[in-house]
């Protein structure tokens, strides 16, 4: 408690573009090495870059949906340094003038991942997005004694998503980058892709003791692809540098990578300043002018929003705020939902939302796949749920149904019908079959019966059990206990 952690995070987001930010060359990941990279990727002599328009609109979609500043003018920058994968010997990006400039992002931040107890919401302001081309990669398996070099990456578009220095514990980063995630995905300009290294982060991290107003020596930790990769290097570099501290040295400014297996960072290089980049305007590049009409016209294709469908999850379905919550966490998650509730009426939405938060989401994650990959549609989730509220079957034999359905992975609208006919599982409610149930199970348990009425509560439940047996667990009980109360009474 005697330290304080001070850390931005800097995300590299790779767009959905078919080609590259600056070529026409494929941006489709898992090709052969360089059978992606043309001309102007390998830099060779009188090659001319031009600029991908839809990698522009994918990164005002991004603004416009954080409320930042869309510049009218920017600027296109060369980012000179060596690097074996970086053929031009600079990378194109922006600098002084980026096209995304403020902006913000409202976390939840759950220090207490089994509990909500603790849970508290924050605002992470953004200092800037800009365009810029990756570079290659460089590959060492099954290489003796070299180095290979793929430049199929080089010059697929990125938008790096720089914020202030805000954020202060492991669990602010990783909330912030699962929020920032999220909504590069809701928007559609990212797969979100952390194994393809679509959404990496790079973490900036320095500490100070605490109530102290100067920030400490910063060290970045290069290329997280895994949320909880960002997790362990975050706690292991504040130990680090708390430990230096501690000991009476100095934190050197360097780049650092983190080392999964031996859970600890790594020195990478010292740490450049943006002097060492010798940032210059690409002579090649007109500056990018994006007006107000362009600007509108993107605007209208937004889609709603995860907050303001959260909002209306609350208002429209009487949700509670942690449910509306879990149901927003993908745009493709709210859609199912909605789609449920559409089946089943407004008048059950709460029970819909139970099913697709406990069951449904429990089963993909279980399952390690994705609400895309589903096995059981919303039509099918729906009928189950309705077959359940209008007396057919009862609960337990609804999640019966759900785990057939997903097992066989069934394509008919109406499985939860067919399921019930076959195996058989209609939950008895007529009141005439069972009345005579009931008469045999009194007749049997005179002394049960007695308890009852001798004040003992447990002895009315013994008695339903025994009306469940003898059905099989078919009849409702609801209607048990209904009919039972007036029988006993």
């Amino acid at each position: 408690m005697e330290w304080e952690l001070v850390i931005g995070l800097e995300t590299h987001v790779q767009l959905l573009t078919k080609s590259k930010i600056f070529s026409g060359a494929s941006t489709q990941f898992g090709a052969k090495p360089n059978t992606q990279a043309c001309a102007i990727d390998l830099a060779l002599p009188g090659v001319l870059p031009v600029v991908n328009r839809a990698a522009v609109e994918l990164a005002i979609r991004f603004g416009l949906a954080i409320d930042a500043t869309i510049a009218p003018l920017s600027v296109f920058s060369r980012k000179h340094y060596f690097y074996p994968d970086l053929p031009k010997g600079y990378q194109i990006s922006q600098y002084e003038l980026p096209i995304i400039q403020g902006g913000s992002i409202k976390i939840l931040v759950k220090a207490n991942k089994e509990s909500s107890d603790d849970a508290y919401y924050k605002t992470i302001k953004l200092i800037r997005a800009h365009l810029e081309e990756d570079a290659g990669k460089s590959l060492h398996e099954n290489l003796s004694g070299v180095t290979g070099i793929d430049l199929n990456r080089a010059g697929v578009p990125l938008l790096e998503i720089v914020t202030e220095p805000d954020i202060r514990s492991a669990a602010e980063a990783v909330a912030y980058a699962k929020t920032l995630h999220s909504l590069v995905v809701w928007l559609d300009i990212c797969d979100g892709n952390m194994q393809e290294s679509s959404f990496r982060c790079d973490a900036n991290i320095s500490v100070r003791r605490l109530g102290e107003q100067t920030f400490g020596t910063r060290v970045e930790i290069k290329n997280l692809n895994s949320f909880r990769f960002l997790e362990e290097a975050i706690q292991y570099e504040a130990y680090r540098q708390i430990r230096l501290i501690k000991d009476g040295r100095n934190v050197e400014q360097e780049t650092r990578l983190y080392d999964a297996n031996r859970r600890k960072t790594q020195l990478m290089r010292s740490k450049e300043n943006a002097h060492d980049y010798r940032y210059l305007p690409d002579p090649d590049l007109m500056p990018l002018v994006i007006d107000g009409e362009w600007i509108a016209k993107i605007r209208r294709f937004i889609p709603e929003l995860p907050d303001k469908i959260k909002c209306r999850f609350i208002k429209q379905y009487s949700l509670l705020e942690y449910e509306a919550s879990a149901l927003t966490t993908s745009k493709a998650l709210s859609t199912y939902y909605e789609q449920v509730v559409s089946k089943v009426g407004i008048k059950n939405s709460k029970i819909a939302a139970n099913w697709v938060i406990s069951e449904l989401t429990s089963q993909l994650n279980r399952d390690e796949i994705k609400i895309e990959q589903t096995r059981i549609s919303a039509e099918q989730l729906a009928l189950v749920i309705m077959r359940i509220t209008d007396g057919t079957i009862s609960y337990k034999k609804g999640k019966d149904i759900f785990r057939i359905i997903w097992e066989e992975n069934a394509s008919d609208d109406i499985a939860a019908d067919r399921i019930i006919n076959v195996k058989r599982i209609k939950q008895i409610s007529d009141s005439s079959s069972l009345d005579i149930i009931l008469d045999k199970v009194l007749a049997a348990n005179p002394r049960v019966i007695n308890e009852y009425r001798a004040g003992k509560e447990k002895a009315f439940n013994a008695l339903v059990g025994q009306v469940m047996k003898a059905t099989q667990g078919q009849a409702n009980p609801k209607q048990v206990n209904k009919l039972l109360k007036k029988k006993l009474s």
